[in-house]
């Protein structure tokens, strides 16, 4: 195993732990819930949003304080991991990590941003200084169709990997090990 933590993947690697998978089944169930079925401004659209806020704090929290494969410093996508990594694929290496790969790393860092800046967003609108702001209003509506395409691409990307490096990765999240097709 090098510092990127690369690993070939044994038959099954436990690597996801519960708090880690329950925040993200949590948060997709939030995102799922205010883009397409709670009204946009609607009290339970708000707290959805809150609890997705909060969803995103607690897991940067485990970030730091979380088991092995949830922490920051195993999968942070540093300039040098993203390089190495860009470079074994356009070799058509496809290098298996036991947690995120760094481009993995790299979009989870962009969903939980984008969900805290929807958090954010979302939350001035309902203060007096920026209620009714029409550049908010759009800002929101635009972080929200990005949330959406950002995570569309993870969807796609996790299903594609997963079938290049022969692991489950959508399995994966649901029961926490990573196994080999």
């Amino acid at each position: 195993m090098n510092t990127d933590h690369q690993a070939a993947i044994a038959p099954a690697v436990k690597v996801w732990d519960p708090f880690v998978r329950l925040f993200h089944w949590s948060l997709v169930s939030c995102v799922l819930l205010n883009q397409f079925i709670l009204e946009a401004g609607a009290t339970a659209h708000e707290w959805t949003g809150y609890v997705a806020s909060a969803l995103v704090l607690a897991r940067v929290l485990w970030g730091f304080v979380g088991s092995r494969h949830a922490r920051f410093a195993d999968f942070f996508p540093t300039p040098g991991r993203l390089l190495r990594h860009f470079k074994a694929l356009s070799q058509g290496r496809h290098p298996q990590y036991a947690g995120h790969n760094p481009l993995g790393a790299l979009m989870m860092l962009t969903l939980m941003a984008c969900v805290l800046a929807l958090g954010l967003t979302g939350w001035m609108q309902t203060t007096d200084a920026y209620f009714g702001e029409e550049w908010l209003m759009e800002l929101h509506e635009w972080l929200a169709n990005g949330l959406l395409v950002a995570a569309g691409l993870h969807a796609v990307a996790a299903i594609v990997m997963g079938r290049i490096e022969r692991v489950n990765l959508v399995k994966a999240m649901v029961t926490g090990v990573k196994q080999p097709y």
